[in-house]
């Protein structure tokens, strides 16, 4: 019961459009005065600080700002070029270059967001000037933005990793199969609408020479993805020292192909700032509410009402993609996490879930949540450019969503997919 009622609390306050950093705040502090235990709230401000002070997450403003320098390089104008001399001529052309544009940029972003709002800018005005209708091609490159945070490196795999102590590499590694599977569903569903609804595409295969042109401009802009998982995987950095090489990288490239200024360099940080201290302040409200949870022994009241009930592995799954699912459509994914994981990760340890592939099933989940009204992230994302209206978004972005929602319940009840690569290169844990 007490479960319900805070998440009730939670949820009332949220309807009532509270920023989510506020309500997460506010019913803490309601609960633990009106359980009598108003004395622990002198706990508030070091449990907010202790939330945002971990060495795991210096990586997520570093990888803010190496996404927000590769939109100001111009490194997504390379990117997409080249995915369009690869993919341009597959049913449903600057589509599927949409999509494939998302795949190589997730290599070096993390972020959907900022996948959406730098490289989703070039994309959409791309298609729309093809012929392709803009809700269409808005809802597009929102769902293929959605790769970004599954194939590394990733934000999300970065907090989820700092707020269980699962290891980050292994949850990059985790990451490469359910990507490049959503990557290809993302493709077969575009190739069947665009079929069917004759969406204009290249009559011809771009010539080798014009891939070798473009691969070659764009070569040092691939060389990221590789540089950053080689780097992990051969213990010469950490995840979170990846997130300053690549920063590092992007600041470089920029400067070389002379489409980035020193000039640009005060509005980039003040932008990652903004972005970065948002999450954190969210983070370190969610902190105390998970301290909250963990206090009153929430998970460990669950998992006995989950025992009792003679639930199996299989229906805890349905019970936590059902719960995320619906939480998603309301509230801000890196929320979710700190709201949720506190109470979950006992609960999948109870019923011997695998923590890494867990991680990729939440992030999927959290994706999903990134794509459904009325608080869809990435929908807001792209519409701030492409006008095209929320809902008028949601209506049409369903097939993709369905492919996403498919390859996560295969990654919950196949786990062996995603765990596949970080057990093979890193050893079974």
């Amino acid at each position: 019961m007490l479960t319900l009622a805070i998440f009730a609390v939670l949820f009332v306050f949220l309807v009532l459009n509270l920023p989510v950093v506020v309500a997460i705040g506010f019913t803490s502090v309601l609960f633990f005065i009106f359980m009598g235990d108003a004395g622990l709230l002198a706990m508030f401000p070091h449990r907010m600080y202790y939330g945002t002070t971990g060495f795991t997450m210096l990586a997520i403003p570093f990888f803010i700002l190496a996404g927000n320098l590769m939109n100001v390089g111009r490194i997504t104008d390379r990117i997409f070029a080249f995915a369009k001399a690869l993919v341009g001529h597959i049913p449903g052309g600057l589509g599927q270059v949409n999509i494939m544009a998302s795949v190589i940029f997730s290599g070096m972003s993390g972020s959907a967001v900022a996948d959406a709002a730098g490289l989703g800018q070039i994309e959409h005005k791309a298609m729309v000037d093809d012929g392709y209708e803009p809700v269409v091609s808005a809802s597009l490159v929102a769902a293929s933005s959605c790769i970004g945070p599954v194939i590394p490196p990733s934000i999300p795999f970065v907090l989820f990793g700092s707020i269980t102590g699962v290891s980050v590499a292994r949850l990059f590694m985790a990451g490469f199969a359910p990507g490049i599977i959503m990557s290809v569903g993302m493709m077969i569903a575009l190739a069947i609408i665009a079929k069917r609804k004759h969406y204009p595409t290249s009559p011809h295969r771009a010539p080798l020479k014009e891939v070798w042109r473009t691969f070659k401009k764009a070569f040092w802009c691939l060389m990221a993805p590789v540089i950053i998982i080689g780097g992990i995987m051969s213990g010469f950095f950490t995840p979170t020292e990846a997130s300053v090489v690549v920063t590092v990288y992007a600041l470089i490239l920029g400067l070389v192909y002379g489409d980035l200024h020193w000039r640009d360099m005060p509005g980039i940080v003040f932008s990652t700032i903004k972005q970065a201290a948002g999450l954190m302040f969210i983070m370190a409200a969610a902190n105390f509410f998970g301290w909250l949870v963990i206090y009153k022994k929430l998970p460990d009241s669950i998992i006995m009402n989950l025992v009792n009930m003679g639930a199996t592995t299989g229906a805890v799954l349905w019970i936590i993609i059902g719960i995320i699912l619906i939480m998603g459509m309301f509230i801000d994914g890196n929320a979710i996490f700190m709201i949720t994981l506190p109470i979950f990760m006992p609960i999948i340890s109870m019923f011997h879930i695998d923590p890494v592939n867990f991680g990729v099933v939440m992030t999927l989940l959290i994706m999903i949540g990134n794509l459904t009204p009325p608080v869809g992230m990435c929908l807001f994302a792209v519409d701030s450019f492409a006008h095209v209206g929320v809902p008028q978004l949601g209506k049409v972005i369903w097939p993709y969503i369905l492919v996403i929602l498919i390859v996560t319940l295969v990654m919950a009840f196949v786990p062996q997919i995603s765990t596949y690569l970080p057990n093979l290169l890193m050893g079974a844990m």
